[in-house]
């Protein structure tokens, strides 16, 4: 496509990316006002990527390598540095058995790295940071066979976008996930802080879960029961591992309590054929969420041809030129929607707000405040907000290596930030970035251990299937006090090699049930953009998936989740971590005007 081309889609991206609202544009009442807030920002946007760690996409922060044809990045004066490769000295004097390599733009692709729960903590070998490529790399298409993929890194000529908001806002260089473990161990922590007192669904009776396991805790990826486009199908197929937490609130509840309005807005979350229900409410026939795109490239709604197409694996990345990754995929993922979980907050047959006009938006109705990514721009499009918005793009546009890239979740970051800044919202809204977890990918810091791990000696069987990953609830590997060094192994991609987890003890004294869980886990890119947001600012705050739920907390005057008081004995952190999070009032600067000057990107390049 001709640059000219590129200009005219970038400069029609806001208006593009709503092209899924209603054909007659229905005139949008205001939201009806929420309560006052504790500082300026009226309303928070929470964008939660997949599958990231800090120094793979910071590792050289703030210099680019600037190669030819690629998007050139170049630092303004007196840029702060960052706790990265560069400034530990570890590009190439590393103790891992490969050390950092580069990748750009022409490699975007990657297979998934191994990112369970166990494995993670063994390439963490007891802080030593040093056997990535033995626990969590992978050798799939796109990686290299020797497991050395998992030590890449890219840098400003391809994670440009994020490179230049971290220029004009605040970014973090000390926050971790909440624990170790993939997608769904994020995704609850970012609403609850805690993903104890699950149960494992196993049969089901009238739309509720009927059987299930003792609790237990989530560390990997089970589908939400009773999802209808989740692995159960609504309750209709039994035996799928699928959880859910019945016991205890998350944020959602908090601010229903308070009337504040609220939405998860999620890529492919509208069905595309609807639930057909029995007599007794239980689930007939299930809706099927069947909107997908080809993965790895991205065509703007309502055109025809690709913006960008990131290429095949070439055969220096054990691919070759006939392995075609542009595959259709589904744009929904029920383990990345943790409000499913719980019954409180679950949409599960995925109805449309009713009525359906746009003003009920972020309110209570059938929706339960659950929508469809394109009901954020069009919500947005009329000229209001829910005060607390969660964002998850649709699959292809996640990050996560496999299905998604660099460059596919730069095209929705920008289109987010473009729309956003050009609305009168900008004046009091703040945007977080942040992701769910690692997805096993090197990184130097290891964060500190502020809870350990319950030994639950939950095993897997017949009747508690190990669905979504090896680890899906706690098990007797968690609980193992670390002897430095851990092991000897040099085999890549060879978790089972390594005998040892390494990182975390017992459970502490007080904690309840089903609660232990070892974090804080890797750690992961963390960033605020907004008009109060500090300039071109990097915090060292130890800060973690719940501090943005603090921030919540604190902003809309909730309270904590677990109450103003913990039972006697129990330490902070025992029930849900947002007591225990740092804060990310450091990142804000609310005695000064905001800067409204807004920063638009192009949606290819990421450059101004």
């Amino acid at each position: 496509m001709k640059a000219r081309d590129t200009r005219r889609w970038s400069g029609k991206l806001a208006a593009l990316a709503a092209s899924t609202i209603l054909s007659s544009a229905i005139a949008m009442p205001s939201i009806a006002a929420d309560p006052p807030t504790a500082t300026s920002i009226k309303h928070l946007v929470i964008i939660f990527f997949e599958n990231i760690s800090f120094d793979h996409y910071f590792a050289t922060y703030p210099v680019a390598t600037n190669s030819a044809g690629e998007p050139p990045f170049f630092a303004l004066p007196d840029t702060p540095s960052v706790n990265n490769l560069v400034s530990a000295g570890l590009l190439t004097n590393n103790p891992n058995l490969f050390p950092p390599v580069r990748r750009d733009r022409s490699e975007a692709y990657t297979c998934d790295m191994d990112h369970e729960y166990t494995d993670e903590q063994k390439a963490f070998d007891g802080g030593l940071m040093d056997k990535f490529v033995q626990a969590t790399s992978d050798i799939g298409l796109g990686c290299h066979k020797d497991g050395s993929t998992v030590m890449a890194y890219f840098d400003g000529n391809t994670s440009t976008a994020i490179w230049n908001y971290a220029q004009r806002f605040s970014m973090n260089d000390n926050s971790y996930g909440t624990m170790f473990g993939p997608s769904t161990v994020g995704a609850i922590n970012l609403v609850s802080g805690q993903t104890g007192n699950a149960v494992i669904a196993l049969s089901f009776a009238k739309g509720l879960v009927a059987t299930s396991t003792p609790s237990v805790t989530i560390t990997g990826d089970p589908d939400p029961a009773l999802d209808d486009c989740g692995a159960d199908a609504g309750g209709t197929k039994t035996g799928q591992g699928t959880a859910e937490i019945p016991v205890g609130k998350n944020i959602g509840n908090l601010l229903n309590e308070k009337g504040i309005t609220w939405g998860w807005f999620q890529g492919g979350f509208t069905p595309t054929s609807p639930a057909v229900l029995n007599p007794d409410g239980s689930t007939k026939t299930p809706a099927v969420c069947g909107s997908a795109h080809l993965a790895h490239e991205f065509t703007p709604p309502g055109a025809t041809t690709p913006l960008f197409v990131v290429p095949n694996p070439d055969a220096a990345n054990q691919g070759t030129a006939s392995t075609n990754i542009h595959t259709s995929t589904p744009d929904y993922v029920a383990h990345h929607e943790p409000f499913q979980y719980y019954p409180s907050t679950r949409n599960p047959h995925h109805l449309r707000p009713s009525p359906d006009i746009w003003q009920e938006v972020g309110q209570s109705d059938q929706a339960n405040h659950q929508y469809d990514i394109s009901d954020f721009f069009n919500v947005l499009s009329h000229g209001s907000l829910p005060a607390v918005s969660y964002l998850k793009p649709p699959k292809y546009q996640n990050a996560h290596p496999g299905n998604s890239d660099p460059l596919t979740e730069q095209s929705f970051l920008v289109a987010v930030l473009n729309a956003l800044q050009q609305s009168p919202l900008w004046a009091d809204t703040a945007v977080i970035i942040n992701y769910d977890d690692s997805d096993g990918w090197y990184d130097h810091v290891g964060g500190p251990i502020v809870n350990h791990s319950a030994n639950l000696n939950v095993k897997v069987s017949p009747s508690n299937p190990n669905v979504g990953g090896d680890d899906n609830v706690a098990d007797a590997n968690d609980s193992l006090i670390p002897v430095l060094p851990l092991s000897t192994s040099t085999t890549p991609a060879d978790p089972g090699g390594i005998t040892t987890s390494g990182s975390c003890g017992p459970a502490p004294t007080g904690a309840p049930p089903g609660a232990g869980r070892c974090g804080y886990g890797p750690r992961l890119p963390f960033m605020v953009l907004s008009p109060w947001a500090k300039q071109n600012f990097v915090d060292h705050t130890v800060t973690d998936q719940t501090s943005s739920l603090h921030f919540i907390e604190v902003n809309w005057n909730l309270g904590f989740l677990d109450g103003s008081t913990l039972p006697p004995g129990a330490p902070l952190g025992a029930f849900s971590y947002d007591q225990l999070s740092g804060s990310i009032m450091n990142m804000f600067d609310f005695d000064h005007p905001p800067n409204l000057a807004p920063l638009f990107l192009d949606i290819v390049t990421g450059e101004p």
